[in-house]
């Protein structure tokens, strides 16, 4: 993905200058195709783009053609149907994006939705497994699916 720095962009984990092209980064901004224009650039720890950390979570890599396994981890909100609740941006969707990306790292989450009960579903369109994982109002993840 090509990501876009603006003047107000805020990089997290390492100096701005020290962040190169091929570095792996947690970028949380506006998606738009295939580009991002960055809020926030946090430099990720130990340089290999979250790739173990996805590796012991259980991340599943996209694959074209693979089906995604049906199962899920903790909680899923009794009530959540698909394509249901208010898109978030900014500050929240950050946060949430965060939490998310702590616990199931190395995807891409293209929209973060408020859900009826006040919690949120972020979307994981670069991995087989999770695609949906659910954070609470207080931003701790609840589960995934």
């Amino acid at each position: 993905m090509t990501v876009n720095k603006t003047s107000s962009t805020k990089t997290l984990g390492s100096s701005a200058k020290a962040v190169k092209k091929g570095a792996s980064v947690l970028v949380l901004g506006t998606i738009d195709s295939a580009t991002i224009t960055a809020t926030q650039v946090i430099v990720q720890h130990k340089g290999d783009g979250g790739a173990a950390a996805a590796k012991a979570a259980g991340v599943i890599a996209f694959q074209r053609g693979t089906p995604s396994p049906t199962k899920t981890v903790g909680q899923i909100p009794s009530d959540y149907t698909e394509g249901e609740g208010t898109i978030v941006s900014g500050t929240t969707a950050n946060k949430v994006t965060k939490a998310a990306q702590a616990v199931v790292p190395g995807g891409i989450n293209n929209r973060v939705v408020k859900l009826s009960n006040g919690e949120y579903e972020v979307h994981n369109i670069s991995v087989n497994w999770p695609h949906h994982v659910f954070v609470s109002k207080n931003f701790k993840v609840l589960g995934y699916e």
